[in-house]
């Protein structure tokens, strides 16, 4: 039980680094704030790997992170919602972990979708209410304020869901080989 504890922390340690270097690699990056980049995977494999607690609380450890690498901060709920509660949003995939990886194929791939996508839609929500919010300034003239922060937030989290999506069946695939589940 205690080997099992420690492996879990380290895991979240090494995701939460992992997903801190991930940040500073991007293949796109927003004008006023936000990427498409892989910082979402370490986060959703420790989710799915362990469950969605270990996952909320690796998700909301990687937020405080990436305030102190990267902050942009204009009001004290904006903090809250685009920095702890949005990567603690991705951690909720972990309510749909997998048990074993015995499934194959096409089903392992609908097995994590509804978490995965889940976590990605919680994500965009914090950051979509912080844009309504906090950065409703940003809107082109006659564009409704909801409007341009689903766009524009939605411009980056998508790609970034889906590459994390694509990515992660190997990913779980190895870790569970190597455990013999």
């Amino acid at each position: 039980m205690e080997k099992r504890r420690i492996r879990l922390l380290a895991e979240m340690g090494v995701a939460v680094a992992l997903a801190a270097v991930f940040n500073f690699i991007t293949l796109f990056r927003m004008p006023q704030g936000g990427s498409v980049n892989l910082e979402m995977l370490p986060i959703l494999v420790v989710a799915l790997r362990w469950g969605g607690i270990p996952g909320i609380i690796t998700g909301l450890v990687y937020g405080l992170v990436q305030l102190a690498l990267d902050p942009y901060v204009v009001h004290p709920f904006q903090f809250l919602l685009d920095y702890p509660l949005a990567y603690m949003m991705v951690g909720i995939a972990g309510f749909f972990r997998l048990r074993n990886m015995r499934e194959g194929g096409i089903k392992l791939y609908l097995h994590v979708l509804p978490g995965i996508l889940l976590a990605g839609f919680g994500r965009f929500l914090a950051h979509f209410l912080t844009g309504v919010i906090f950065f409703s300034e940003f809107a082109p003239e006659g564009q409704k304020v909801w409007l341009y922060s689903a766009i524009y937030n939605g411009t980056y989290i998508l790609p970034s869901i889906l590459i994390a999506y694509i990515i992660i069946i190997p990913i779980l695939r190895r870790l569970f080989k190597n455990e013999g589940l």
